[in-house]
């Protein structure tokens, strides 16, 4: 599976899983057709082309005209978002909807407890969805 994160903060270059490769150029991200493609509010900006077939993306990413996804799951603090959090003071990070996995299976709506985030959760929305969307499912809860 080919999965990359676009426009990554240096900071969560430890956090990620281990076959999540970083891309930080636009040509690069374009040049190749991606499994999973995680999208910060950075790389949505700077975004110009994405082949892929799942996509994770801010909620606020209105239509992308230049990307081509099998399947959108998107990320915010809106409750139109497919992951958000129910909770900012004990972040809960809550899936509102099912969500396809590359593997053909799904992650059912649920609530996961959050605790020991190195930053604050409303920020590693995208790095918790990309490992929530990577993870063997017997492990998802343990994000």
């Amino acid at each position: 599976m080919e999965s990359a994160i676009f426009a990554c903060p240096a900071a969560w270059k430890p956090l990620l899983p281990i076959d999540v490769k970083i891309v930080s150029g636009a040509a690069a991200l374009a040049e190749r057709s991606w499994d999973l493609v995680a999208l910060t509010p950075d790389g949505l900006r700077m975004a110009e082309a994405i082949r892929c077939r799942l996509l994770l993306a801010p909620g606020e990413c209105g239509v992308l005209s230049q990307i081509q996804a099998e399947r959108v799951v998107t990320y915010g603090l809106s409750p139109r978002d497919s992951l958000t959090l129910s909770s900012l003071q004990a972040p809960v990070l809550c899936v509102q909807r099912t969500l396809p996995r590359l593997d053909g299976g799904v992650i059912e709506p649920q609530e996961l407890p959050l605790s020991n985030l190195p930053f604050p959760a409303e920020e590693l929305l995208p790095l918790l969805g990309l490992r929530l969307l990577q993870m063997p499912l017997e492990t998802a809860g343990k994000l």
